[in-house]
């Protein structure tokens, strides 16, 4: 069998060390990158909804949120309806950065599908989507305190 999730691995391991130093002059660290994105994309989110969007664990993303917080790039809101929930949005300093990390992001899609024709982009883009599926299943299921049987 083919190591497809070793190469998928290379692949994110690679952009990640790259978005992390090309982001460091912007005092965004450890894929903290990829918060503000999200939250830039789903003003208002909750820190749960980022939990589902990222695939990492509430701790992980506390921490990262934490950081945006305290480096001005996001604020916690309450929300008006029930103050038990914290809604969070980009600063202006945040949605400053954002346009620089997302043409990085438009440049590395680039990089990464020279040579591929928009048949083969959309191809892809359709099996990864559905590897993603296929893998949600088991991140719930273990993420839910359970255990896979390999």
């Amino acid at each position: 069998m083919k190591e497809v999730l070793r190469e998928i691995g290379m692949i994110a391991r690679a952009l990640d060390s790259i978005s992390n130093i090309e982001f460091k002059e912007f005092d965004l660290t450890k894929g903290q990158y990829l918060y503000l994105v999200r939250i830039c994309e789903n003003p208002g989110t909750i820190q749960e909804k980022l939990v589902e969007m990222i695939k990492v664990d509430r701790t992980t993303a506390s921490r990262a949120i934490k950081r945006l917080e305290m480096n001005g790039f996001v604020e916690k809101r309450d929300d008006p309806i029930n103050k038990k929930i914290k809604k969070i949005f980009p600063t202006e300093k945040g949605k400053s950065v954002y346009p620089f990390i997302k043409r990085e992001n438009d440049y590395s899609n680039t990089v990464a599908l020279t040579g591929f024709c928009e048949t083969e982009v959309e191809t892809l883009f359709d099996l990864l989507q559905r590897v993603r599926k296929n893998i949600e299943k088991d991140w719930d299921y273990v993420k839910k305190g359970n255990k896979r049987n390999y």
